[in-house]
């Protein structure tokens, strides 16, 4: 009992050492048969080799209060019972350290596995807010596109509105011109009326000089 109590508690070292010390891949090697350990009759068989162990352990207890207490009423204790309490004694130390080591390699592969879990995360949430920030900036690049193609049609718009004020004055001095020709047009129109009724005036003169003229010759 003792030689396989020892193996057990020297395993269970060998295992948490594993555990808190990383040496090359044997973590990895513990964590999967940790994992299968935990897989299917695994934690029925571990649950009853610990309430085994735990009633080992609380009779080798009682064995030594047993002991403890007839001795106290003897007054001395007989060399049979000091044998029988150190054995007793090394074995529930040998039990609780056992039970103990089982509860830190349980607790220690629970935080390594859920230590793996959140680095996956993290490394999963890295790997969004690289492509987040790569969505970020080819949106920047986007915008900044769409900025200067902005500016580009306000500078066209600008351009082709000076271009529009200036038809728009071009076209009001023209207006402007048309309707001083056509004053002026108006003005001639006039002024030859004027040399029409001269010239019938001179003409009709003409004929009353040349009237006379003939009258005087004849």
């Amino acid at each position: 009992m003792m030689q396989l109590l020892f193996l057990v508690l020297f395993a269970e070292g060998v295992v948490s050492l594993l555990l808190m010390v990383k040496i090359g891949p044997l973590r990895e090697l513990v964590m999967r048969g940790l994992d299968q350990l935990k897989t299917g009759k695994g934690p029925a068989t571990v649950k009853t080799l610990a309430c085994t162990l735990s009633v080992l352990l609380a009779s080798s207890i009682t064995s030594i209060l047993k002991i403890q207490n007839r001795g106290t009423k003897l007054g001395t204790v007989t060399p049979m019972d000091q044998v029988l309490w150190r054995t007793h004694l090394l074995e529930a130390s040998l039990i609780g350290y056992t039970l103990f080591l089982g509860l830190v390699i349980d607790r220690l592969h629970h935080y390594l596995r859920k230590m793996v879990t959140l680095k996956k995360t993290v490394g999963t949430s890295k790997e969004e807010v690289e492509k987040l920030k790569k969505e970020h900036l080819h949106f920047k690049d986007k915008e900044d596109k769409a900025s200067s193609e902005m500016q580009k049609l306000q500078r066209e718009v600008g351009s082709l509105t000076e271009k529009l004020q200036k038809l728009k004055t071009e076209c009001e001095q023209q207006e402007k011109r048309a309707v001083s020709a056509e004053a002026h047009v108006v003005s001639l129109q006039k002024q030859l009326e004027e040399l029409l009724l001269e010239y019938d005036r001179l003409l009709e003169d003409n004929q009353i000089l040349q009237g006379q003229l003939l009258s005087y010759r004849g």
